[in-house]
């Protein structure tokens, strides 16, 4: 059974931490738009040595921002831990965590990124983490994202649903306007018409506890202690999606060869990849074969419900995605949902 943390309340204190990349120090005014909004949610917000330190020392010091990690989990006051931004060396922060202590005090904590690190092994400790919004990379633009996601988020962490059912965006951007001029607070890049999902493969209606997060940083991972055993895997509905470092349609290809080496394809109830970021029709097109081909041909899986462009990763308006909860994919009804509780009331 999943350890699942208590649900959010009006009133309740959280904390912010920087477990990656400074971006807080050097984006002040993003960072603050992001703050406020969580303030304006009716939470109280406890920032951390971490949250605002100089990104060179935060890069110099992964010891410093791992204790951060551990002083939360261990703060009675706290209630939920949201990260500030990603970066690309949180795995350096890994052995320095207190599992046991983290094991023990569960919360939510919530992220995505390169924070995929820190969702993917405390939910292999055991517990529900989830994969969304930072504050500078979604709650930052809360009033420019719609009143669709400002709903979703809402009812994930204040209402914790019997089920939920997650619904595609009607529209979604790819990124933000400059973040070193000021004006540009809280704005996002124009938006486009979203097609919807893609289904490649697939006809029947699978259940499974949810697990994945961006792909190249769960590469970081791979042949580490912090990546999951081979028995993890089974049953798993595993949603992976790509960064804006936008690695190539043949990058994609040779990530998810490794998955099928290890024989995951075969183990997993489904693969649900995110909407790729700044990726042009024809390399979307590409994806997609690609992604089809190492699982249909290369390792013989022609069962294995396989649905593209869904709503979560680096495009926003994203989804929050709860590892280690159980969910439901519908391939003839195109239903998504959620099938169990996130949180204990």
């Amino acid at each position: 059974m999943a350890i699942k943390p208590k649900k959010l309340q009006k009133g309740h204190t959280v904390a912010v931490v920087s477990p990656s990349w400074g971006g807080p120090s050097v984006f002040p005014h993003i960072y603050e738009s992001g703050i406020k909004t969580l303030e304006n949610l009716g939470l109280k917000v406890k920032e951390y040595p971490s949250a605002r330190k100089d990104a060179d020392y935060l890069y110099k010091n992964p010891e410093f921002r791992a204790k951060d990690i551990n002083d939360a989990f261990a703060d009675k006051e706290v209630k939920a831990i949201f990260i500030s931004i990603g970066g690309d060396d949180s795995v350096r922060i890994m052995p320095f965590l207190n599992a046991t202590e983290i094991r023990k005090n569960p919360k939510i904590i919530i992220g995505y990124s390169d924070t995929t690190t820190l969702l993917t092994y405390f939910n292999q400790l055991g517990l529900v983490t989830l994969h969304g919004p930072a504050i500078m990379a979604g709650f930052s633009q809360w009033d420019a994202l719609g009143k669709k996601f400002e709903e979703h988020i809402k009812t994930i962490l204040f209402e914790n649903p019997e089920h939920y059912e997650y619904k595609p965006y009607d529209s979604y951007t790819q990124g933000y306007l400059d973040w070193s001029d000021k004006s540009n607070v809280g704005k996002v890049k124009p938006m486009s018409k979203n097609i919807g999902w893609n289904i490649l493969q697939g006809s029947s209606k699978i259940q499974g506890e949810l697990f994945g997060g961006c792909i190249e940083v769960l590469e970081f991972l791979k042949s580490t202690k912090f990546w999951p055993n081979d028995d993890f895997w089974n049953g798993k509905i595993l949603f992976l999606e790509t960064s804006e470092d936008k690695p190539s349609p043949d990058q994609v290809k040779w990530m998810l060869r490794n998955y099928g080496m290890q024989g995951i394809f075969d183990k997993i109830s489904a693969l649900l990849i995110g909407r790729p970021r700044d990726y042009s029709e024809e390399e979307k097109k590409e994806l997609n074969e690609n992604i089809l081909n190492v699982v249909n041909t290369e390792f013989r899986n022609t069962s294995l419900p396989i649905v593209t462009n869904m709503d979560f990763g680096h495009t926003d308006p994203q989804w929050i995605l709860p590892l280690g909860i159980k969910a439901e994919f519908d391939c003839h009804k195109e239903e998504f949902k959620l099938i169990e509780k996130i949180f204990e009331n």
